[in-house]
């Protein structure tokens, strides 16, 4: 299988892109955890129309839009918990936060952390907003693409922190 990939520069830094022919694989800030995990290899510098409709959704979103992500066709290599983590992050609204226990309880799943292990291994950054998820106390804790990103995409989306959550 052919993979392709386009570099996206944000305002946050250079994220890689990659798709195949029918969806959407990954979205990561470049040097995050899990980077392009298990696409080391077929990859190929090209743009096609799954990228180039996600660059455009991208622009929107730090235009300050409010993007509708889900037109975007899918693509996640995960297990079935990660997939069900990760479709729950989808529904989480912009400008929204939820905990790593509230995800637990409304997918009746007992360990906080064994969510918090599936949403660190999402590997769509932004599209799948795993960026609103935050700790029981509404702390902020980890963020893949690392914890001053967190703070800047949910400043961007309206989101007020509190100094307790700011207190890292």
């Amino acid at each position: 299988m052919t993979f392709y990939k386009q570099i996206y520069t944000s305002p946050l830094g250079e994220m890689s892109l990659v798709a195949d022919e029918t969806g959407l694989v990954g979205v990561w800030f470049l040097k995050q955890k899990y980077f392009e995990r298990g696409l080391e290899e077929n990859l190929l510098l090209a743009e096609n129309e799954v990228l180039k409709e996600t660059k455009n959704l991208l622009d929107c979103y730090f235009n300050g839009d409010c993007p509708d992500f889900s037109s975007l066709v899918l693509a996640p290599v995960g297990t079935d918990f990660q997939q069900r983590v990760w479709a729950y992050l989808q529904t989480i609204p912009y400008g929204a936060t939820v905990t790593y226990g509230q995800i637990a309880k409304e997918l009746d799943v007992r360990s906080a952390q064994a969510v918090g292990g599936a949403v660190g291994k999402n590997p769509f950054s932004i599209i799948v907003p795993c960026h609103r998820v935050l700790g029981s106390q509404g702390q902020l804790t980890g963020y893949a693409g690392g914890l001053d990103k967190k703070i800047w995409l949910l400043e961007h989306e309206g989101v007020e922190l509190s100094e307790k959550a700011l207190d890292k």
